[in-house]
Formats: structure tokens, C-alpha cells, sequence
């Protein structure tokens, strides 16, 4: 790009000048567009977003002026009077705001013939997407329900993590294994009493008792409560019940209470251990069990953590699940150049981490949609997926 449309780019998003002139002229964008030798989308983004293609806006504006100069309306200003970017650099607050939820618009599912959102929660076994990594932490969750186990399962928000646990909820049912699971409830819970409410060892104790023995009244004491809650599941145990103890947003216990559940890990009957235990939880929960942090050292040297990675090299098989669940091919909504433009959208560059997991995928791609569906393009492509 030359420097003076670099100039302009850096400026920020904006409309540009030309949508007045083509209109003052009464030509159209999608003449201009062939004439340059771009897709109409990516014209109708610059002229009304200010967004520049990614790799030739030099000879753009080049065929912009030609065309302008060939039907009298040349007008040097058309790129000067107002502000515009290119997607390379987009500001930092971008990606931030590919997590807010962005919804399907009714024009948008008219204009792809979508019976329904191919985004909404899977509601089934066989609409949950099994990448390799993902079929891996599913597994080790299935393994340490049934066989035992103290396990965190860590992931950024919208990569799935919750998705996972019903999961195995239904395939425990569906499968019918004699494993009780118990879920305290952490509608209110954080780390400290200040902003909420902490989840304690006596809480965890009354959820035990409440999953595996409801009828039961729980002792008031500490020592007999905690006795009881030993018994109870030793007697589940000999009547052939394994147990798991499966904490959501985990990042946000009390330290105190992630050294206790090494010791809800020791409730044994004889060596046959009583309880397994899966945390779900944020980065921070990792950071909390790190090998460096030596106030919950017992808890490091005895869980194993495993991460929910991106999508990665998997994004067009997920994406291609989602609309086949609708009956509709992926490439009938998607070009290629827009998985690979969604891909370098939601990579930075610069190291902070990918963002490529299925929320912000979901909200990237229908944002995009939208879009498409404005300017009546029947395909999303990279221009668009840049132009959010």
C-alpha cells in the first residue's frame, strides 16, 4: 500500500467520499467492482466502511480512478474525505468484541435458506463436534467418572467446556453406568466472600449427601457430618455405585478449598477410593494449580490437568457439522478464503493467544453472515469476514 493510502488507512473505519460521487454520477458499485476486478462485497465495504482489500489496495485505488476518469467523474477526493482502515490493522478492541453474541438476523437466514440457527447448543450425542484433542479430553472425563480419578479440565470461555460435561451427563445416562454425579450448585460462587459467595468443604459435603443419600438427615457437627458423608458413600460404593464430584467454573475457588478436595480425594474404602473429582474451569485455574504456587502443592502432585486447545487445523470440519445438522453443505454459505480469513482473524499475530474456539467462531462467522445478507452476496467471503 502506498504511503499516502496508508496514510488514510490508519486513520479508523469510516465511509468513503466515492459512494457520493458514484451516486452524483449515477453509477453503480457493482459496475466499478468488475471494472476493478473485485467482488462487489468488498466494494460496497470499502465504499461504505472504509475497509481496503488486504492485498492490492494500491491497484484499487488505481482502477477506481480509471473507472471515475473513463465516465467523467473523477474525483481525487473520493479517497481523502473521510476515514478508513485496513483489516490488518484492525484495533485491539476488535477481537474483544468478537465474543459478544451476535445473532442470525431473519433477512440473514432467508438469504441462506437455514431452517434453523446453525449455531444454537447441540441437543444431542451426535451434534457435538470430536476433533482429536476434544475426543481426548472427552474420554479422559468418561474415564475418570467411571474408573476414578482427579482431573481439571481447563479452556478459554467458548471453547466447549461446558458442552463436555453435559455430554458426559447424557452419555452416563444414556449408556446407563451406575456412576452418581454430584454438582454443587455455583450460581452466586467466587474466590473471595467480598464479591460472593465461597464454595466450602462443608458445602461440598451437603451436596455429596444430598446426590447419594436425599433422604438422609446431615449431621450439625463438622466431625459427624464429614463421618457421615464417609459413610454414605462407602455404602454406595458396596452397592455398586462409583461417584464423581464435577466443580464448573473451578478458577473461582478459595484456595482453601482446592487443598480440602484432596482430602474428599482420600475417602476410601479400604484402597477402592470413593470419589472421583473433575474441575471445569478458565486459565485461572491453571495459573491457581500451578507447580509453582506451593500452597496447593499436594493438589499438583495429584491432578492431571488437560487443556481444551483451539480448533485450529479443525475449523472447517466443525463448521461443516454444524450446517450439515441443517441440511445444507458448508460451501454453499462459505468460500474458502473466509475459513481462512476467520482463521487469521481469530490468530493474532502478535502472540496473545488464539481465539479460535466455537463461540467466537459462531459470532464472527454470523456477523459476517449478516453482512452478506445486506448486500445480497450469495456466498461469505474473506472481505466479508474482515469487514467485522
Amino acid at each position: 500500500m502506498s504511503a499516502r493510502l496508508k496514510s488514510i488507512a490508519q486513520a479508523g473505519h469510516g465511509p468513503l467520499r466515492l459512494r457520493r460521487v458514484m451516486r452524483d454520477a449515477r453509477l453503480q458499485l457493482s459496475d466499478l467492482a468488475a471494472h476493478v476486478g473485485t467482488s462487489r462485497a468488498a466494494m460496497s465495504l470499502l465504499a461504505n466502511h472504509g475497509i481496503w482489500p488486504a492485498n492490492n489496495a494500491d491497484a484499487v485505488a488505481a482502477g477506481i480512478d480509471a473507472f471515475l476518469l473513463a465516465h467523467n467523474a473523477a474525483n481525487d477526493a473520493w479517497r481523502e474525505s473521510e476515514q478508513s482502515i485496513k483489516p490488518q490493522e484492525q484495533p485491539e478492541e476488535t477481537l474483544a468484541m468478537l465474543l459478544r453474541k451476535i445473532n442470525l438476523t431473519p433477512q440473514a437466514r432467508r438469504h441462506f435458506n437455514l431452517p434453523g440457527d446453525p449455531f444454537a447448543e447441540p441437543v444431542n450425542a451426535d451434534e457435538v463436534f470430536l476433533s482429536p484433542d476434544i475426543r481426548y479430553v472427552r474420554e479422559s472425563m468418561y474415564q475418570v467418572a467411571r474408573n476414578g480419578g482427579f482431573m481439571a479440565v481447563i479452556g478459554e470461555s467458548g471453547a466447549g467446556k461446558s458442552t463436555l460435561r453435559e455430554e458426559l451427563q447424557d452419555r452416563i445416562r444414556r449408556e446407563e453406568q451406575a456412576v452418581i454425579i454430584i454438582e454443587p450448585y455455583v450460581l452466586a460462587m467466587e474466590g473471595t466472600d467480598q464479591v460472593g459467595k465461597t464454595l466450602r468443604a462443608q458445602h461440598i459435603g451437603e451436596a455429596i449427601m444430598a446426590c447419594v443419600d436425599p433422604l438422609a438427615k446431615t449431621k450439625s457437627s463438622p466431625e459427624a457430618r464429614f463421618r457421615q458423608v464417609h459413610e454414605t458413600l462407602r455404602n454406595s460404593a458396596r452397592a455398586g455405585h462409583s461417584h464423581v464430584l464435577i466443580i464448573e467454573e473451578a478458577h473461582s475457588l478459595p484456595m482453601a478449598t482446592l487443598k480440602h478436595l484432596k482430602r474428599f480425594r482420600e475417602l476410601k474404602d479400604g484402597l477402592r477410593p470413593l470419589l472421583s473429582i473433575i474441575l471445569i474451569g478458565q486459565p485461572e485455574l491453571a495459573t491457581k494449580l500451578s507447580e509453582h504456587n506451593p500452597e496447593v502443592r499436594e493438589v499438583v502432585q495429584r491432578i492431571e490437568l488437560v487443556t481444551l486447545p483451539p480448533l485450529g487445523s479443525h475449523l472447517g470440519e466443525y463448521l461443516g457439522q454444524r450446517f450439515k445438522r441443517l441440511g445444507l453443505q458448508l460451501d454453499k454459505v462459505v468460500d474458502n478464503g473466509a475459513l481462512e480469513a476467520l482463521r487469521a482473524r481469530l490468530t493474532p499475530a502478535r502472540g496473545e493467544g488464539s481465539l479460535l474456539y466455537p463461540l467466537a467462531v459462531h459470532n464472527a462467522l454470523a456477523g459476517a453472515m449478516n453482512r452478506a445478507a445486506d448486500l445480497g452476496v450469495p456466498q461469505v467471503n474473506a472481505d466479508l469476514v474482515r469487514g467485522g
